[in-house]
């Protein structure tokens, strides 16, 4: 095993740590956390669809959210800080063509 090899594995440990620090049992409760805050923050009336990034960032938890009217749709991102539990969505992106 070479040095660099040595060095990288502490920093390989503290990233896959919060994925393996927590049961299925909790990701399934912030999977459900984010998809529903997500969705609340929707106002316009339509069919929301949010598709729920499983684990997210260290920090964030991330979600598409589409938003489907008689005029088309609408796909936004939805980012939810996993510590204050708040979040925001961006603005929709541009129709694809």
């Amino acid at each position: 095993m070479t040095i660099r090899t040595l060095l990288a594995l502490p920093a390989l440990a503290l990233i896959a740590g919060p994925a393996l620090a927590s049961s299925d049992a909790a990701w399934d409760e912030f999977r459900d956390e984010v998809e529903k805050t997500c969705a609340a923050l929707v106002t316009d009336p339509g069919e929301v669809a949010v598709e729920v990034n499983p684990f997210g960032s260290a920090s964030y938890g991330a979600a598409l959210v589409t938003l489907t009217t008689p005029q088309g749709s609408d796909r936004m991102i939805c980012v939810f800080d996993k510590q204050t539990k708040a979040a925001e969505l961006t603005a929709p992106f541009p129709p694809t063509e």
